[in-house]
């Protein structure tokens, strides 16, 4: 499901019709007694072809096979279209000057692509889809012209076609020429056909068979290299200019539409992953290639300022039936802006200045540039020239005081305690020695990254370190302060202004989340803290252990320390010894934070993590949730509570599977429940839902690596899988229904029927979060001259990729990761500190009032019986539901209701949002008759 940009679905595509090639001219070669001159007389055993080789078996198959599958036919026209996209481009970039290469690659390209298409024809009717094509036993139903295959060749006992060029296949054919079936023929002819039907050795067979899909490939030549090369650069900046135009539209969501700013942090943190992806996928194949700045001086020939022109964005009007387009606006795109050059020179800019004296302060020469950032200029009064030199001045300081922070801890070592780090040679990742010492909060990586750049000896060579989705990362960090001010990047448009949002602040929903003035009681996680460790002690002084929950308060008190030092506000706002005071101290000692709703996002992000994290390590070891739970059930079951109370329906319903077995309520037998669910402790020993943005994380902000156990249902990405999900057709039946998998069961466990499924699946990709066609018209409108359309499939055909863009993907993933922050699935917008609280203190009301009246069960488990001298709770939780004492179960049901406590009373939120008030307002927006394409 994972979207590819141009380059890796033209990689892709590229093996899959190698792989095809392959074993269909493989089991051509191996069944024909005479073949063409110009193709080998031996099976092809390591998937690699020349493009001569290629066009030569193409020739092959199409005299062989017929019709060739619509799929293949699609993979060959996919192969082209990316070729000639590319090559046009390029050709664009040096339209005022012929470059002899191109010309020549171009000339050499035409003729590859008119030797395919002119050799290969296709049925329409073909209704196989790709993946059956490829990696089914497809050879088995080819029509392949009889003369050519020797008698009795190819056939097996039944009759049957050609096999695969498989070790499988060939041992039974062998075998089957030595045992039953065709009698074998006699004569003086039969030692030469013998000789002819031999198959390879096997031991080739088997090289070829271990070879994965994706190692088949062209082997190119130097031009190949070079065009190939070409290819993923176009691809990689078309993918992160559309990507930054997405996360602008959603950062502008978190300044105007109170967008929380942890979705906005997130799914920023996965469009990083996705370009990061995207470039070590396509420079595996060009190594020594993958720096920004080699990228950069490809695309643009080493001038930007020449390059200026050649790339432009236009907009088509589209008929109602998509017949006709009318091209509307065309503009020249800014190269240094959508290219992301002016963020690549800041950072270097900066780096090399740090590198000049590495105390932490801006040379003279840098400091007359950035000294007077003034955080309140009108942008929209303001030039072109001095915006550009205002976002400038900030992104230089920002980085200031980033490396300072950061690097702060070694740095008072060395001062301070006397130590010798020698700073270039310091592991500043997130997997070294000093990552334990918390800094910061979201941007741990990314600043490691700078701050080893910046400790690097003057005149290192740090350009070739700095790799795209750094610098997409540092745009899109500049991006959220400039749009909360009011000013966008747009391809199409340029600089686009607008009043900045009234009230808004960048530490808007990190300051609802810890809650440091106390300003919402029972909502923010500094106070919870404080609060349960009251509750700690008068549970350890019940139990006669003062000790009895240290540890696990020991754990709350390090995140809730963190929290209040190093997230929406750090030790540097008030100084930090031998470290240089903030840049931004003349405005905003914290401008690090106050000036970067990027920053707060993504910090915000991993506190919520890390509260999630750590607040279910402490919930698991108190029994309090569970036993609540059961005896809640109980209650509702048997009347005594009439309306099941919030926060502990709550609870059942989103953690089923940590209070009962499969998740199954009881309705009788309910002593017996909490004992076999007791029974099967496990680490973790009660709770092991993730919530989705620890699923993200885990996974490495990848969601194709989120595994199915770790998706909610329902969800958009459960949802968009069960649609991908293959077909089967029930032998008995004959009824069509999904392939058994995770998430099919848990929705059948639901009772939704398969048909109900696929159903939902005509809902991927839809017009508002999948991928829509372009249209004929356009398309025509773009062909390069002297080159054919090709047919391009649509979506949910047999043949290409058709799954969700990357825009796309981040839509989907942005609803469902609203939806876990504070939506309807609200996992990570519960304060559980507070929660576990309120758990504590409604035992603490059962106990007061149980005492009064001297209920037996209360006195059993409290004073009397030994067995529950160390788990009193334990023992009066589990004799209530065991023996079912009615004063008991009134007293219990009461205090239950006294208050009434519901999951929204501690959220970190004023309140949760339906899906709708989560849908964003584009920067860009095009009207629904409209497209762009650059």
């Amino acid at each position: 499901m994972a979207p590819l940009n141009l380059y890796l679905a033209y990689k892709r595509d590229t093996s899959r019709l190698i792989f095809w090639v392959v074993k269909a001219s493989n089991a051509i070669i191996t069944s024909s007694a005479t073949l063409p001159d110009d193709v080998p007389r031996t099976p092809n055993t390591n998937g690699q072809i020349t493009v001569s080789s290629l066009v030569s078996l193409s020739k092959l198959i199409a005299k062989h096979i017929n019709p060739i599958p619509s799929a293949i036919l699609s993979l060959f026209d996919s192969v082209i279209q990316a070729r000639t996209t590319t090559y046009q481009t390029f050709q664009q970039l040096i339209a005022n000057k012929s470059d002899p290469d191109v010309e020549r690659s171009n000339v050499s390209h035409k003729h590859f692509i008119n030797c395919l298409k002119s050799k290969l024809g296709g049925s329409p009717d073909d209704e196989a889809d790709l993946e059956q094509v490829l990696f089914v036993n497809k050879f088995a139903i080819l029509s392949i012209d009889s003369n050519t295959v020797p008698e009795d060749e190819g056939a097996g006992e039944d009759g049957s076609d050609i096999e695969p060029q498989q070790s499988q296949s060939s041992q039974k054919r062998q075998q089957k020429s030595s045992g039953k079936g065709k009698k074998a023929k006699h004569g003086k002819n039969a030692n030469k056909k013998n000789k002819k039907k031999q198959q390879p050795p096997a031991a080739k067979t088997q090289i070829l068979d271990d070879v994965p899909v994706e190692s088949y490939r062209i082997i190119q030549d130097e031009e190949g290299i070079t065009t190939d090369y070409l290819m993923a650069v176009y691809a990689l900046i078309q993918e992160w200019v559309e990507l930054r135009g997405y996360l602008q539209g959603l950062w502008q969501d978190v300044a105007y539409n109170e967008l929380n700013s942890a979705v906005a942090g997130a799914v920023s943190n996965i469009a990083i992953s996705m370009i990061e992806r995207s470039a070590a996928a396509m420079f595996i194949d060009f190594p020594g290639h993958d720096s920004y700045e080699t990228v950069m001086n490809t695309i643009t020939r080493g001038d930007p300022d020449k390059a200026q022109g050649m790339f432009t964005v236009a907009r088509h009007m589209i008929s109602p039936d998509r017949a006709r387009t009318m091209k509307v606006q065309e503009t020249a795109i800014d190269v240094k802006e959508q290219f992301l050059i002016y963020a690549y020179q800041d950072l270097v800019d900066f780096v090399t200045d740090f590198q000049n004296t590495h105390s932490g302060k801006p040379t003279k020469r840098m400091l007359g540039q950035i000294k007077d950032w003034n955080p309140n200029l009108d942008l929209q009064r303001a030039s072109e020239t001095e915006r550009l030199k205002w976002r400038r001045d900030y992104t230089i300081n920002w980085l200031y005081d980033l490396v300072n922070i950061f690097s702060s801890i070694v740095v008072q070592r060395n001062t301070m305690r006397g130590e010798r780090h020698v700073l270039a040679s310091v592991d500043w990742s997130t997997s070294g020695p000093w990552d334990k010492h918390r800094r910061l909060f979201g941007l741990n990586e990314f600043a490691g990254m700078v701050t080893h750049l910046a400790m690097q000896k003057p005149g290192s060579d740090i350009r070739r370190k700095i790799l795209p989705h750094h610098i997409f990362q540092l745009q899109c960090i500049v991006d959220s302060l400039t749009i909360s001010r009011g000013w966008s990047l747009s391809g199409l448009r340029g600089h686009v202004l607008r009043p900045p949002p009234r009230s808004f602040r960048p530490r808007r929903d990190v300051d609802l989340f810890l809650d440091r003035e106390t300003q919402r009681p029972n909502s923010g996680f500094l106070q919870s803290v404080e609060l349960l460790k009251q509750f700690f002690q008068k549970d350890g002084m019940l139990h006669g252990d003062l000790k009895r929950h240290e540890a696990s308060y020991g754990v709350l008190e390090a995140l809730q320390y963190d929290f209040i030092n190093w997230l929406g506000e750090s030790k540097y706002m008030s100084g930090l010894t031998n470290i240089p005071p903030s840049r931004f101290s003349a405005t905003n000692s914290n401008g690090l934070w106050e000036y970067s709703p990027f920053l707060c996002g993504v910090g915000l992000e991993e506190g919520l993590r890390e509260a999630y994290r750590y607040s279910f390590m402490v919930l698991d070891t108190l029994p309090e949730a569970v036993l609540l739970v059961h005896l809640h059930n109980m209650l509702v079951q048997k009347g005594y509570i009439t309306v099941p109370v919030g926060l502990y329906a709550s609870f059942q319903e989103l953690f089923p599977t940590a209070f009962f077995i499969d998740g199954k309520v009881p309705t009788s037998n309910f002593g017996e429940a909490l004992q076999a669910r007791t029974a099967k402790l496990q680490s973790p020993r009660f709770f092991k839902t993730k919530s989705y943005l620890m699923a993200c994380h885990a996974a490495g902000w990848n969601a194709e690596r989120i595994p199915d156990s770790d998706i909610p249902m329902p969800s958009l990405l459960g949802g968009y899988r069960i649609s991908q999900t293959k077909h089967t057709v029930d032998p008995i039946t004959g009824q069509k229904r999904l392939e058994d998998t995770e998430l099919v069961n848990r929705m059948r466990a639901r009772g939704v029927p398969d048909e109900d499924l696929m159903k939902g699946a005509a809902l991927f990709p839809s017009p508002d979060r999948g991928e829509q066609p372009l249209p004929q018209a356009v398309r025509e409108a773009l062909v390069p001259q002297g080159y054919t359309m090709g047919n391009i499939p649509e979506p949910g055909s047999k043949g290409g990729n058709h799954g969700l863009s990357g825009q796309h993907l981040l839509e989907l993933l942005k609803q469902d990761i609203s939806n876990d922050v504070c939506g309807v699935m609200p996992l990570s917008s519960q304060n559980y500190v507070w929660t576990m609280t309120r758990f504590m203190m409604l035992f603490h009301q059962f106990e007061r009032e149980l005492k009064k009246v001297r209920n037996p069960l209360y006195v059993r488990a409290y004073e009397t019986d030994p067995l529950w001298r160390n788990h009193k709770r334990v023992g009066l939780a589990y004799l209530a539901l065991q023996m079912q004492n009615d004063e008991c179960l009134k007293v219990m049901a009461r205090e239950f209701e006294n208050p009434r406590a519901g999951f929204m009373n501690h959220i970190y939120w004023e309140d949760l949002e339906d899906s709708e008030s989560t849908r964003s307002s584009r920067v860009d927006d095009k009207m629904p008759d409209q497209c762009s394409v650059m």
